[in-house]
């Protein structure tokens, strides 16, 4: 939704820019429909979300196999029927297509792993405030806040904004505007030792290298694999196991 906000504002500047209102203008501007995308956009946008709902760019495709993918779909468009039997080529769309995601998150990974080792060089030579625990958590105390420490047994309150190494929000309770309650030791290890370093009221920034957070996997199509995450979290709460 804030995407969407940030692009309806730019549209309005944009807009605003180019035809300044008159009074007259102004009610005729308001008074006019939205414009509607053509019905070829829309099947234009149709083709482009199957494509990205399986991950097509990631199979690194040939110009060659990219011709071919293309004739399958419009022979499905023109409705030509049984061209291809399921049985037989079902197992090998998957073989192939299987294979090629496996390279591709195999490169992923490991881009990920130098970008991790520059930026956590970097980190640790442009700001000493920075330090560092023998796991490999990285952290910056903001604000001690006031009482108990929590451990991994309690539960804690949160408010928190998560990013990948190239700034992109995948996870904010800040946004959302409501704060987030879970038990310590439920969460990825970086968490669990990173808010254990500070009382409630306390904030901190963690720089969580990927073997203390999702590691070779990722998550939730938003963290690929062996991505770094820095997350900004603010203790609200300290629940001592999990009562009141």
């Amino acid at each position: 939704m804030k995407l969407v906000r940030i692009l309806q504002a730019s549209a309005l500047v944009a807009v605003g820019a180019l035809v300044p209102l008159t009074a007259s203008a102004e009610a005729t501007a308001a008074a006019a429909p939205a414009a509607q995308p053509s019905d070829e956009r829309v099947f234009e946008a149709f083709g482009y979300l199957i494509g990205q709902r399986i991950g097509i760019a990631e199979f690194d495709l040939t110009e060659g196999e990219k011709a071919a993918a293309l004739r399958g779909l419009e022979a499905a468009f023109s409705g030509v029927k049984d061209k291809f039997n399921p049985e037989t080529y079902g197992p090998e769309i998957q073989r192939v297509l299987g294979g090629r995601q496996q390279v591709a998150m195999a490169k992923a990974a490991e881009k990920a792993k130098g970008e991790a080792a520059a930026y956590f060089a970097e980190l640790k030579k442009n700001n000493p405030a920075v330090k560092s625990t023998p796991s490999g958590l990285h952290y910056e105390v903001l604000a001690e806040g006031q009482g108990k420490k929590p451990t991994a047994a309690d539960v804690v309150k949160v408010h928190y904004t998560g990013r990948l190494l190239d700034g992109t929000v995948f996870d904010s309770s800040v946004e959302r505007g409501e704060p987030v309650e879970f038990p310590l030791a439920g969460v990825i290890p970086g968490w669990t030792e990173g808010l254990q370093l500070v009382a409630p009221g306390g904030k901190l920034k963690l720089h969580i290298p990927s073997e203390l957070a999702y590691g070779e996997q990722g998550a939730g199509g938003m963290i690929p694999p062996n991505a770094t995450l820095v997350f900004d979290v603010e203790l609200l709460e300290v629940k001592a196991g999990g009562t009141e």
